[in-house]
């Protein structure tokens, strides 16, 4: 049995030349870009399920649902405290769209499902709409078609929903047009 000393040195010579650099960069800057992506998808999310949470918390255990001049102080000196310690994202008046965002979208379900796919701006934006169920069609809209937030902005502008809802009232029953075709 004859024993051959492998040079290791030549064999990465070998492998490298076999590998072709171009394609080796873009392979690992698909992985980098796809990781990132994820990162900041997880980072968003865990940003609104916190900024939900502080809301809840704000709105049941410290006001007890109430909005009187007492809780306006408590929000000011919250977010004055909560600025020097955290930054600019616990203004009073962020404090106030937590609160509101916790109110909007009561059902924690869905504020888990919303919270990958939705950025805190979109959330901002849907928090305005009057009526819940025009909030789940814009947030809805928002996920199925990956709008971003002027996309989303326009949509509202153009009342969307309404339209929507208005075309439906006037199908009946016996229509060949199909009910949110429009």
């Amino acid at each position: 049995m004859s024993t051959k000393k492998v040079n290791t040195s030549e064999i990465i010579l070998q492998s490298t030349a076999l590998i072709d650099e171009s394609v080796l960069f873009e392979n690992v800057s698909t992985i980098i870009e796809n990781r990132k992506y994820r990162i900041q998808a997880s980072v968003n999310s865990e940003a609104t399920l916190m900024f939900w949470e502080v809301g809840q918390y704000i709105n049941t255990i410290v006001l007890a649902d109430r909005r009187a001049e007492y809780g306006k102080k408590i929000l000011t000196t919250l977010s004055s405290k909560l600025r020097l310690k955290y930054g600019s994202s616990f203004s009073e008046r962020n404090l106030y769209r937590m609160m509101l965002f916790s109110e909007r979208f009561a059902d924690y379900e869905i504020v888990a499902t919303l919270s990958p796919q939705l950025s805190w701006s979109h959330i901002t934006e849907l928090i305005r709409i009057k009526t819940h169920e025009a909030r789940l069609y814009y947030a809805k809209l928002c996920v199925e078609k990956r709008l971003n937030i002027r996309e989303l902005r326009h949509l509202i502008s153009r009342k969307a929903y309404e339209r929507g809802e208005i075309a439906n009232t006037q199908l009946t029953e016996s229509s060949k047009v199909p009910f949110n075709v429009f």
